[in-house]
């Protein structure tokens, strides 16, 4: 920012989009790996910066006064602050924590993620906080250290206990690509560890559809951090760092507990999915051959993981008996989202069923929409 736009209180514009994942879930927190694409839904926020020392967010999905506290107490007075606002000051708090000045800024927020969804509307607003606080303040840092402070944010001052995934598919995801992402090697390296594959199902005749069913979820829940520990618990049975240490699911035999067992089969299973669709986007192959993966990512999830419910396997069932090449619930479960494979001439065919099919069991809310591979997070041009 100038100083002249200081001084005006000219406002700049970011923001942070949304994602799906096409495949990978809950592989990120176990080193492994996952393939997100942005989503054309985002989080804006408009910002500046001002002479005074409180920091001042708000959101125009909740109307009212703004959330006031000086730079210095973010950290200490995280337990009176607002269950939403707690995700930009854990931001604005993390660049605190790192040594940075963001004493003097003012926020506002407004989201077309619907919350709940499993599209990562939380990561988004962590996310385009992030971009624009380092525009406004930080502008030495890059977009891995982006990343990690959008991730620690959630983790630390939400207690939502998320993996990379959400913020990387946010600040590294480009149009018209798919973000394969090695979470162990983006992890331990300074440049690599992910690659943009090409995502251009229009040129193929086919739509991506995602359907919100309507039943909200929530990651600072406590069935995401169970799972997590069920996940770290199998790996300690099986003498590994992580689950991401095994390489295939005939290393699985020395897990003699049922429940830890299906855990592990999930995350090693769905690794091996993730490389698979990977290698057939990079190989230039019809994307209707990635289909019967996603549906077996989706029984992997139902059965293995125990995330599913029964709103989402009916959206996914229906979607599939409606001609869909591969459907599967997406995010992190307990409710949101699927997403559906489909020809362009049986779109509307394919939701339009599974939205009669979701007002049948008493969800007459769901949407649903396109989701074309957009570009991450960055200034409104």
């Amino acid at each position: 920012m100038t100083e002249s736009e200081e001084r005006t209180g000219i406002r700049r514009a970011w923001s942070a989009p949304g994602r799906v994942n096409l495949i990978g879930e809950h592989t990120d927190y176990n080193d492994g790996f996952v393939l997100p694409i942005a989503i054309p839904l985002a989080v804006t926020c408009r910002g500046v910066r001002h002479a005074d020392e409180p920091v001042r967010v708000r959101s125009r999905q909740r109307p009212g006064e703004p959330v006031r506290l000086p730079a210095a107490d973010l950290a200490a007075e995280r337990d009176r602050v607002p269950g939403w606002a707690r995700y930009p000051l854990g931001v604005l708090a993390e660049f605190g924590r790192r040594g940075h000045r963001v004493g003097g800024l003012d926020l506002e927020f407004d989201g077309e993620v619907p919350a709940g969804a499993g599209l990562s509307s939380s990561a988004a607003l962590c996310c385009a906080t992030a971009v624009a606080v380092r525009d406004l303040c930080a502008p030495e840092t890059g977009d891995r250290e982006l990343i990690d402070i959008a991730r620690a944010a959630e983790n630390d001052y939400v207690g939502a206990p998320t993996g990379i995934l959400d913020h990387a598919a946010s600040i590294l995801c480009t149009a018209g690509h798919a973000l394969f992402l090695d979470v162990r090697a983006f992890q331990s390296s300074e440049t690599g560890g992910f690659e943009q594959l090409p995502f251009d199902l229009a040129a193929t005749g086919l739509r991506l559809l995602v359907i919100d069913t309507g039943q909200a979820h929530e990651h600072a829940g406590g069935g995401y951090a169970t799972r997590r520990a069920e996940c770290a618990e199998a790996a300690a049975a099986l003498g590994v760092g992580s689950l991401r240490d095994i390489g295939g699911v005939e290393q699985l035999t020395g897990l003699t507990d049922p429940v830890l067992y299906r855990r592990a089969h999930h995350v090693v299973s769905e690794n091996e999915r993730v490389r698979r669709v990977a290698a057939l986007l990079r190989e230039g192959v019809d994307p209707r051959a990635i289909g019967p993966l996603l549906s077996e990512g989706h029984a992997s999830l139902r059965d293995d993981f125990a995330v599913s419910t029964e709103v989402l396997d009916a959206a996914v069932d229906t979607a599939q008996a409606a001609g869909a090449h591969g459907s599967r619930m997406v995010g992190g479960g307990f409710g949101g989202s699927i997403i559906a494979l489909v020809d362009t001439a049986d779109a509307e065919r394919v939701g339009e069923a599974v939205r009669r099919r979701l007002a049948e069991i008493g969800y007459d809310r769901s949407r649903t929409f396109e989701a074309i591979a957009g570009p991450g997070a960055g200034p409104v041009r």
